[in-house]
């Protein structure tokens, strides 16, 4: 009896991290993932994506549980399937498209130039991650970061760097959920008080006809110049149609709802579970959260000085604060653009003007994913 119950207590976390001390790495992560529970929970901080992170990360570092994807079975390992395959990031890309409203981008599509010009974080990132040591493929997984988008930057680097998918992954994430931090300081750092004051016309009122022939116009616009990213785009685009069709509304209100949630908790709990403390914590991955944020700082402060540039050849103002929105994190980063705003005057809406570049960001973000994929992918 004595026997059973000290193989028992070897079994224990306890007898575990009492037999093989460097298993406190991965109550450190433990540790890591709590504090992105908190952070969703306490401060609100994208908390849809947080907590199912968070908590994977409780999942995936348990000593004994075997709940790591990279274990040879178990549900967290099948689970992960459609992460290392890039499925949950397509399925989710059908459900933002069903939930989008890109009439901003119609109405005013010169704001659209703000969306790509936030892209140059990615490239810039991109440069340098080369020189800090990594392969082109790990940099053009790490530079994706800066799009501000995380079921591109889990496409991408499923199949660029694979290795590199956990750190990149959490940083792509951990990053949206700052937006609120991160933006506005660069916002306030490169603009005027008069330019934050400048107050945008209406946008004009755009046509069910236009709403129809958008998603499928732009599909075959962006697949062409990069085909590599056309499965992301196509499902966006679809998703999109289903909602303004107007025939097809039941499949449009389950893939903005139930469905994107399912794939949403799915996609939180195996990329939290992925952030192992044998995988996680080493030099790459400080370099990776350190690159990831100066490729969000650059993409906010690219589309906060394009629009800066903008004013200088456009008969129509442009609030340079909704160049930040650039980046595709929808719709975080315009809700931030207009906080911005209005902390400077309370009756200057800019959510609508911000959104523009916003969705463009997300269709941006996409176009630069194909084009890594073309010049780094598998020939």
């Amino acid at each position: 009896m004595f026997e059973g119950i000290q193989i028992f207590l070897e079994s224990t976390v306890f007898g575990l991290l009492y037999s093989n001390p460097s298993l406190w790495l991965n109550v450190l992560m433990m540790g890591v993932g709590l504090g992105l529970v908190f952070l969703g929970i306490q401060k609100q901080y994208e908390p849809l994506l947080l907590v199912p992170i968070g908590f994977g990360m409780l999942l995936g570092n348990l000593p004994g549980a075997g709940a790591s994807p990279f274990e040879d079975s178990g549900v967290i390992h099948y689970l992960y399937y459609g992460v290392e395959h890039e499925i949950y990031p397509a399925l989710i890309f059908l459900g933002v498209g069903a939930m989008t409203d890109f009439s901003a981008l119609l109405s005013q599509p010169r704001l659209i130039l703000l969306g790509a010009a936030a892209q140059v974080g990615i490239f810039a990132t991109y440069a340098g991650a080369l020189q800090l040591g990594f392969t082109p493929q790990e940099a053009g997984a790490i530079g994706i970061i800066g799009g501000a988008d995380g079921p591109t930057t889990i496409f991408i680097t499923a199949r660029l760097a694979p290795e590199l998918l956990s750190s990149v992954a959490v940083a792509a994430y951990g990053y949206m959920a700052l937006v609120p931090i991160i933006q506005p300081p660069i916002v306030r750092a490169l603009t005027t008080k008069s330019e934050r004051l400048i107050r945008m016309k209406p946008p004009r009122e755009v046509s069910r006809t236009e709403r129809i022939l958008f998603p499928i116009i732009a599909f075959f616009t962006t697949t062409f110049f990069a085909p590599d990213a056309a499965v992301l785009l196509g499902m966006l685009f679809f998703g999109n149609l289903l909602k303004e069709s107007g025939v097809t509304d039941r499949l449009a209100v389950t893939a903005r709802g139930a469905f994107i949630d399912s794939i949403t908790i799915l996609l939180g709990i195996c990329v939290g579970a992925g952030a192992t403390a044998d995988r996680f914590l080493n030099a790459s991955s400080l370099k990776i959260f350190g690159l990831g944020l100066v490729a969000f700082c650059v993409a906010t402060a690219s589309g906060v000085i394009f629009a800066k540039i903008m004013n200088k050849v456009s008969k129509d103002p442009v609030n340079p604060i909704i160049g930040a929105a650039g980046v595709s994190a929808v719709p975080m980063a315009a809700r931030v653009a207009n906080m911005t705003a209005q902390k400077e005057d309370p009756q200057n809406f800019l959510l609508l003007h911000a959104m523009c570049p916003n969705v463009a960001g997300v269709i941006g973000s996409a176009v630069a994913a194909g084009v890594l994929l073309s010049m780094l992918g598998p020939q």
